[in-house]
């Protein structure tokens, strides 16, 4: 089953787009303002005293006052976070229809594909306020793919093979993967800040040997110091690590129930069962995101 293509609906990879733009300008905006304090930090010791200097100066400030207001007024973070919310929503959707759960058992044919419009009908009703985010880009394609008829009219061996390699256990890598990569990114910015806090003790000290030096860069320091505290909370990676590590571990126990899966019924409380697991995650994400 492995050449088997998963080809979703064109709303997913509509919102999906929209997630990954969002999240692109939140970061950009926010990694700005935090190079432009630093910079600001910078010329606050007085290389020069002409006009131009204090010029360059003063448009630091106003250019990570720009940064500021178009982060406060567009909310990128909002339209990263619910395009998301909107991408998963609709995957885990289509997997429930592909593999012929629940709600979308009990129906064969043009009936359960109805249904399923219907399922995406609502869900997009319901986040109506992302609408003008969303890239018409994916417009013309379908939302009911070939490709998920195919993996639908399968038999229930097959099916469930399917579930297993291109949904579980691709799951359960990609969340152990995360894990791995933003336990990773947490050691690597703890020593970002060691060697910063570091630096900056040893130019006061030096300060003792040398009271008349005039250059020191400690004021620098401490805004980058506190550009990587402010960054690694933003992140979360240490809670991210975490919660994708006992994600991977509730993953890796569904996938033992899948074999006992033996007909339709107790196949699609497994999907579902795994569906949950999956959504209950972004959705505490989200929910993270949101109220950080």
């Amino acid at each position: 089953m492995s050449n088997l293509e998963i080809k979703y609906p064109a709303l997913y990879h509509a919102a999906g787009d929209a997630s990954a733009q969002a999240q692109r300008t939140y970061l950009r905006l926010l990694v700005s303002e935090y190079l432009l304090l630093i910079l600001a930090a910078i010329l606050a010791l007085d290389f020069s005293r002409s006009h131009v200097y204090f010029i360059v100066y003063a448009a630091v400030f106003l250019l990570a006052l720009a940064a500021l207001l178009t982060r406060s007024t567009q909310k990128p973070e909002q339209a990263w976070y619910k395009s998301r919310a909107l991408a998963e929503s609709i995957k885990t959707s289509t997997w429930r229809y592909m593999m012929r759960a629940e709600p979308f058992n009990d129906h064969a044919g043009q009936q359960a594909t109805a249904e399923f419009r219907n399922h995406l009908q609502s869900i997009l009703k319901s986040n109506r306020h992302i609408g003008d985010r969303i890239s018409s880009l994916h417009a013309n394609e379908d939302q009911v793919t070939p490709q998920m008829e195919e993996i639908r009219s399968l038999g229930l061996d097959q099916r469930r093979e399917v579930y297993r390699s291109l949904r579980v256990k691709e799951q359960r890598s990609w969340y152990a993967r995360k894990a791995s990569g933003n336990r990773r990114a947490a050691r690597n910015w703890v020593r970002a800040g060691v060697g910063v806090y570091c630096i900056a003790a040893l130019t006061v000290l030096v300060r003792i040997g040398y009271p008349d030096m005039s250059f020191s860069p400690t004021e620098p320091l401490i805004v980058m110091a506190s550009s990587i505290i402010g960054w690694t909370q933003i992140k979360r990676f240490t809670e991210l690590a975490s919660a994708y590590t006992l994600t991977a571990h509730e993953i890796g126990i569904v996938v033992t129930s899948l074999d006992e899966a033996t007909d339709e019924r107790s196949f699609s409380n497994v999907v579902n069962e795994s569906e949950l697991a999956f959504s209950r995650e972004h959705t505490q994400w989200v929910a993270r995101q949101q109220y950080q």
